[in-house]
């Protein structure tokens, strides 16, 4: 924990090689250098051998004395090394070795330096891929918004009455026109109760019913969930499925609903025992409202009023 922590090489294998090879290149190129001076002594010694020191002076080759040869010998290898050694002797020098090193370490940091304008490219096409992610959900979230309006329908008394017994209190025929114009072609989402009210489930609409019970049976076409949220989610292809009811379907879905479509009955009603919730003027903008009074198909005064969400 506390020993000296091991260093890590910053250098690839490939330039390992290259500081490998130069330094073998050094070697041998030194190991030469000094060949060559032991040769030349020699060379030197063999020739004052026979020359003063009268060593070998009658031995000859093909009528020439040995020495010529040794001396030929020598040029060859003296030239040799001499471009070998001499000539190239700069790259032999510590400056040489240096400049290697420096080569290699300039070339290791370029590779670095692109190894780190890769990473910031990807980087940047990460976080451009992620923002685009992101403003792709934001649209898809908004277009959904634009477009899959949850609607509560409903038709309530002033006093917020809506049925006695599962069943309307009043009889309203434009009311039921007008359910009938708004909701055709769409999923109605409702209660188990609100469902059961129906002779038969209502013609050219998708009818969603809420039930906790697990084996409930419903006519072909019909869907059954077990709570609102996966009703909502089974409509989700709808532009705007309607919420028609009950109480407690309507209560549940109030802070759910993009706009309600009330029929509000001008009169009040005892002995209600379903209501629709208050409307929270600061949640809810009114945008459209007629009224009609009573007449000898309507025995109360109605309005049609549209809120939708502030």
């Amino acid at each position: 924990m506390f020993g000296k922590k091991k260093q890590v090489s910053t250098i690839d294998k490939d330039q390992l090689e290259l500081i490998e090879n130069a330094q073998k290149r050094i070697r041998q190129k030194k190991r030469l250098y000094i060949h060559f001076v032991i040769f030349l002594i020699g060379a030197v010694f063999l020739i004052i051998a026979n020359t003063v020191l009268g060593i070998g002076k009658d031995f000859t080759i093909v009528g020439i004395n040995w020495f010529v040869y040794a001396i030929l010998a020598w040029l060859f290898l003296f030239v040799y090394h001499f471009i070998s050694v001499f000539i190239t002797n700069k790259f032999m020098g510590k400056a040489w070795e240096k400049q290697q090193l420096e080569k290699l370490v300039n070339q290791q940091q370029q590779r670095i330096d692109k190894l780190k304008e890769s990473f910031l490219k990807e980087e940047r096409k990460i976080a451009q891929s992620q923002a685009f992610n992101e403003t792709l959900t934001e649209s898809k979230t908004e277009e959904k918004k634009s477009t899959n309006e949850l609607t509560i329908i409903v038709a309530a008394g002033e006093d917020n009455a809506i049925g006695k017994d599962n069943n309307l209190i009043w009889h309203l025929s434009n009311d039921l026109k007008r359910f009938k114009k708004l909701t055709s072609g769409h999923h109605i989402i409702m209660g188990r109760k609100t469902f059961e009210s129906f002779p038969k489930p209502l013609p050219n609409r998708i009818h969603i019913v809420i039930t906790r019970q697990l084996d409930y049976k419903v006519p072909s076409g019909v869907i059954v969930v077990n709570n609102l949220e996966d009703a909502i989610d089974a409509a989700k292809t709808d532009t705007q499925p309607f919420i028609i009811g009950g109480g407690e379907i309507y209560k549940l879905s109030m802070h759910l609903a993009d706009k309600l479509e009330i029929t509000r009955v001008h009169s009040t009603f005892e002995g209600a025992d379903t209501h629709f919730p208050e409307i929270d003027s600061s949640k809810w903008k009114e945008v459209n409202r007629t009224t009609h009074d009573a007449d000898e198909k309507h025995n109360y005064a109605y309005s049609f009023i549209t809120y939708k969400r502030r």
